[in-house]
């Protein structure tokens, strides 16, 4: 089946950074991933400040974008990977600080397990930097008790990229 005959999946991604100019970064993600092929763009949540998070290095932006693609999962994995790559991201050691790391959340109900790539992300409920931005743009993804629960972890709206 060719993409264009794939019905288009509703995906929400994670995107933060925090070396070199992460704002800069972010936006500019934000951007190559509205460019994606086969993709469109629908919306991203303001940009995000907060402090690691079992991590080092200096505060991170984040944010959130919704698009629908008709790329499979592991395809998007791929193509947000290059954009990493692009942004010239290493992976030194677990949780390092990055120029830019980009996550896929959810796809829409897809569920999978694999070294690659898990669904629903394993680990979105337990951070503020994901929930705050993805309840921004989508509401009816985090119950305020998810949000209450991750009170403790500060975060700093800023401003809104520009797709």
């Amino acid at each position: 089946m060719s993409h264009s005959e794939r019905p288009e999946v509703l995906a929400y991604i994670a995107l933060g950074a925090n070396l070199g100019d992460a704002q800069a970064s972010v936006q500019v993600a934000v951007q190559r991933v509205a460019s994606l092929p086969d993709t469109r763009f629908i919306c991203s949540s303001s940009l995000y400040r907060t402090a690691p998070l079992k991590a080092t290095g200096p505060d991170f932006i984040n944010a959130v974008v919704a698009v629908a693609t008709r790329l499979s999962a592991p395809e998007l994995l791929q193509c947000l990977q290059a954009i990493e790559n692009q942004a010239g991201r290493l992976r030194p050691y677990r949780n390092a600080p990055r120029t830019l790391d980009l996550d896929i959340l959810l796809y829409g109900d897809a569920r999978m397990n694999s070294p690659a790539l898990q669904l629903p992300h394993p680990r979105m409920h337990e951070r503020a930097f994901v929930l705050v931005p993805l309840a921004e743009i989508a509401a009816e993804k985090v119950s305020p008790d998810q949000l209450s629960a991750l009170a403790f972890q500060a975060i700093e709206r800023l401003a809104a990229p520009s797709p």
